[in-house]
């Protein structure tokens, strides 16, 4: 690559302000995420700001495009940039929710707090499952379809299919068609990012996740709410057993 073209692509105000640390960390998308979340809430990315091509963000990561094409992904579910085929990643107009996010990740970045998380997550996702039974179309059923495929792919080379699990998810919240939903359900997932991770480490859970989607996702498209809700509640259940039953986290008095 020559090196006008990597100017071309940091061209602009953003490429200009662009402060990026190499990543360490071995979630790298969640990190790349984490970077771009916070230039946006500083100021150093605006609305309407293009990111530099994905070759350059890798480059400046120091870090795989794939990393950067599932962090892209993952910004574009949160709503804070908008991705145009053809012409870029660019900022979106950012909600208040979107930017308070970082400050709920210290609030919630104790161990303790992951079993009022899971609670949470109880108490929000089978609902979410019903409404998507209710609501989602055909087109929303196709990629819930798409995204557990690529899970499979993932899950058959070894990979935990991490990436794949929150796309999911993200995809049922937004079947319910309701936006406070949607952004419920990014931010709890965002928070319960690592502990989920730990999670699909465990030998044989990948695939027992995705056997679980795997119902949520014929019940939805059955338009079975109540299959579809009590799928949900089984798998978030599962996973909760998993991590806060091993050491007790989040256990409250009785």
């Amino acid at each position: 690559m020559s090196g006008p073209e990597r100017r071309k692509g940091g061209e602009g105000k953003a490429g200009r302000e662009m402060s990026i640390e190499p990543i360490k960390s071995t979630r790298i998308y969640e990190e790349i995420v984490r970077q771009i979340k916070t230039m946006i809430s500083e100021g150093r990315l605006n609305s309407g700001d293009q990111l530099p091509p994905e070759r350059d963000l890798a480059e400046k990561f120091v870090v795989s495009r794939t990393s950067v094409r599932e962090a892209l992904r993952a910004l574009e579910s949160l709503g804070l940039v908008e991705i145009r085929p053809g012409e870029g990643t660019f900022v979106r107009e950012v909600s208040v929710e979107a930017l308070i996010e970082p400050l709920a990740m210290v609030m919630f970045s104790q161990r303790e707090a992951i079993g009022e998380l899971f609670e949470a997550r109880r108490l929000l996702e089978p609902a979410i499952a019903a409404l998507a039974a209710r609501r989602a179309t055909p087109e929303e059923i196709h990629e819930m379809e798409r995204i557990l495929e690529e899970q499979a792919r993932e899950i058959a080379a070894g990979r935990t299919g991490l990436p794949q699990d929150a796309s999911f998810h993200a995809a049922i919240a937004s079947a319910a068609h309701n936006q406070a939903i949607t952004r419920l359900v990014h931010g709890i997932m965002d928070l319960l990012g690592q502990s989920r991770e730990e999670s699909l480490n465990t030998p044989g859970r990948p695939m027992r996740s995705h056997q679980d989607h795997r119902r949520v996702l014929e019940a939805i498209r059955q338009r079975d709410e109540r299959a579809a809700e009590q799928a949900m509640r089984d798998h978030v259940s599962a996973v909760e057993a998993l991590v806060v039953g091993a050491d007790g986290l989040g256990k409250r008095p009785r």
